[in-house]
């Protein structure tokens, strides 16, 4: 999963941090065509922590600090290549029918409760 989002503008003496503004006119300056075009200047890319394998367990799996209780295909963190210690989301399996989702900078709530939707997206008849 690959997550392109506006990214942040520095503070300055006489305006604080925001988030950068994205209008684009015409598609080569969506933010999916300046992804694809390498144009990443102002633009924040997150992406999946790749599990790593364990041979006691003889799977992947991903540390969620108990957090996550139940393996899942829709269970995963989100993390910036430069930083992937840094778990800016996860999301997993709680219950039969219950999941937990925790986020932080560089993500808002409703940022972070979209990405979580697109789990359910396409793996439905997974389980």
């Amino acid at each position: 999963m690959t997550i392109i989002m506006p990214g942040i503008e520095q503070p300055t003496d006489n305006k604080p941090a925001a988030r950068c503004i994205v209008r684009p006119i015409q598609d080569k300056h969506t933010l999916l065509e300046r992804y694809r075009l390498n144009e990443l200047d102002s633009l924040k890319v997150l992406s999946n922590k790749s599990p790593q394998w364990n041979d006691d367990t003889q799977s992947y799996v991903l540390n969620f600090h108990g957090r996550v209780t139940q393996a899942s295909v829709k269970n995963f963190q989100i993390i910036h290549q430069s930083s992937p210690e840094y778990i800016v989301m996860q999301f997993g399996r709680i219950s039969d029918d219950e999941f937990t989702m925790d986020f932080r900078y560089p993500l808002s709530a409703v940022q972070a409760f979209g990405i979580a939707m697109t789990s359910f997206h396409g793996k439905l008849a997974c389980e």
